[in-house]
């Protein structure tokens, strides 16, 4: 089995540990209710209390705990004999997920000087740009990686799409066998210059992950110092175009008081352009500095105030009950290595990482959630133990026929959006825990749009059970593997990762010019 039920304990309050916000060092903490209000409170002996909101609602905190499940681990982990997280980490024996979408640092150069940026080489008075040869061999530690080769891998920065490689490396992530290839990126590129955005479809990139903050310039000056609505606009624009296209993912970084009300709006544009925008990827802001408790109060926003906001700003088409945690698929996963006989992708996040819907979208005007026409929670569990029984059994044949009468059993005919067969549903969806090929994906997602956020923590609301659990990593130089939130907070290796592998700014420019640092 790929993943078993988590050892994590459920209910209110619960310790944990986390980490001291201003000299790291790993403390005990209290997670608790207050005010109907899901909180940490922990104590430094040396710097004092500190407290912050996790969830803003207890209710979907519990709820979501239902859907927890932890990883088997690596087979191969870096390190082999590590004895406190975060600090022994690379991925370590200690760690419980494999790498289900690996970030790789092409560069921290970037084409713009976003105030809100963890990653700036101005800022840092460094640059790191690994080699072309460089990059090549951290993606073979990804696809080396056991028990799941990682299928999935996303080009960050800096502004990836400024390194001087970057269509060669797309290509070649294609050639290693990456099923799932994106790029995070502000769009500059992509927006100015046409033929760039075709040569790097044609070389296999399959997402946008497009940083897009508000549907108002106002909200960019203040978090990208500059206008860039115009930019977000030509980039879709510059995907319709082609005939070979990838798709756009939508990234929010939602501030609260600054743009929690763009919510719909962006939202309304995800929908008016779901030919090319499939999804929207909300990322609650992370403090990766020091902040005040009054700044910190003021500006914190959790997982649930998004869904608690989409619901409110919808009026009430997405409920806060259709969302559920990222591991709540799991029970898919499982059953389809069970089926299959090999290991395949599980998000076997913490439950409190991130939420997500699938949504139907029957027109711009007009979504309907998966979870209105299909009775999730029975099913899952249906799934979760007939994947058990198959993986003992290594019956295959018979499980994947009791699969589809599971579905069809919780699948409410009657709720069902208008134009949507029930035969071509179970079909697809039965596909898709088949083979898990990329078309079958596709075609689950023609009609259907993600809707999801992922709250990074920072050192006021880390939780090291969290971490323990990631499944989103960033691969380095040295060969190690680092969960996202070991590396931009916590212990911050990316500072330790670029200042081992970078040149200072200076001979940079000396050497290799001054454009984009």
């Amino acid at each position: 089995m790929i993943a078993k039920e988590s050892v994590l304990p459920r209910g209110l309050p619960k310790k944990t540990q986390s980490l001291c916000p201003e000299c790291k060092k790993i403390i005990d903490a209290t997670i608790m209710e207050k005010d109907g209000k899901v909180v940490m409170e922990k104590e430094c002996p040396e710097h004092g209390h500190f407290s912050d909101i996790v969830w803003s609602d207890v209710e979907l905190y519990l709820r979501a705990e239902e859907y927890a499940f932890d990883g088997v681990g690596v087979e191969n982990p870096f390190i082999k004999d590590a004895k406190e997280c975060p600090n022994d980490c690379g991925l370590c024996n200690l760690h419980l997920s494999h790498t289900s979408l690996a970030n790789l640092d092409l560069t921290n150069r970037c084409n713009m000087k976003c105030p809100i940026c963890f990653a700036n080489a101005n800022q840092a008075g460094y640059v790191y740009e690994p080699s072309f040869d460089e990059v090549v061999k951290m993606m073979q530690v990804l696809r080396d990686s056991r028990p799941v080769p990682c299928p999935a891998i996303q080009f960050a920065g800096g502004e990836p799409t400024i390194y001087p490689q970057f269509v060669d490396v797309i290509k070649k992530a294609k050639e290693m066998g990456f099923s799932q290839i994106q790029v995070a990126t502000n769009g500059l590129m992509f927006a100015n210059d046409f033929e760039f955005l075709k040569a790097s479809a044609d070389a296999g990139l399959n997402t946008i992950y497009l940083q897009f903050d508000g549907m108002n310039d106002d909200i960019y000056m203040v978090t990208r110092a500059r206008k860039m609505l115009e930019v977000k606009m030509k980039v879709v624009e510059n995907v319709r175009k082609l005939e070979n296209r990838p798709s756009i993912v939508l990234v929010p970084v939602i501030v609260k008081g600054l743009n929690e009300d763009q919510i719909l709006p962006m939202f309304n544009f995800a929908l008016e352009n779901s030919d090319i925008i499939r999804g929207m990827n909300f990322q609650p802001v992370a403090f990766t500095g020091r902040i005040n408790k009054d700044e910190l109060a003021k500006q914190r926003y959790t997982l649930t105030d998004l869904a608690i906001d989409l619901e409110a700003q919808t009026n009430g088409q997405i409920k806060k009950s259709d969302w559920f945690p990222v591991p709540s698929v799991v029970p898919i996963s499982a059953l389809a290595s069970a089926i299959l006989g090999e290991p395949k992708v599980a998000f076997t996040t913490h439950p409190h990482c991130g939420l997500a819907t699938y949504l139907f979208v029957q027109d711009k005007n007009h979504v309907i959630p998966l979870t209105h026409f299909v009775d999730v929670k029975p099913l899952f569990k249906e799934l979760f133990e007939l994947s058990k029984k198959a993986d003992k059994a290594k019956i295959k044949f018979p499980s994947k026929l009791k699969a589809y009468s599971l579905l069809k059993k919780y699948l409410k005919e009657d709720k069902m959006p208008e134009g949507l067969d029930i035969n071509s549903f179970l079909k697809l969806l039965s596909s898709v825990m088949g083979d898990g090929s990329k078309q079958s994906l596709a075609n689950f997602s023609w009609k259907m749009m993600f809707v999801g956020g992922m709250h990074f923590q920072d050192l006021y609301n880390y939780d090291i059970e969290r971490v323990k659990r990631c499944a989103i990593h960033y691969v380095v130089p040295d060969g190690r593997i680092i969960p996202f939130c070991a590396y931009n907070g916590g212990p911050t290796f990316r500072e330790q990762v670029e200042k081992k592998f970078s040149v200072p700014i200076e001979e940079w420019r000396r050497t290799r010019g001054t454009e984009h640092t």
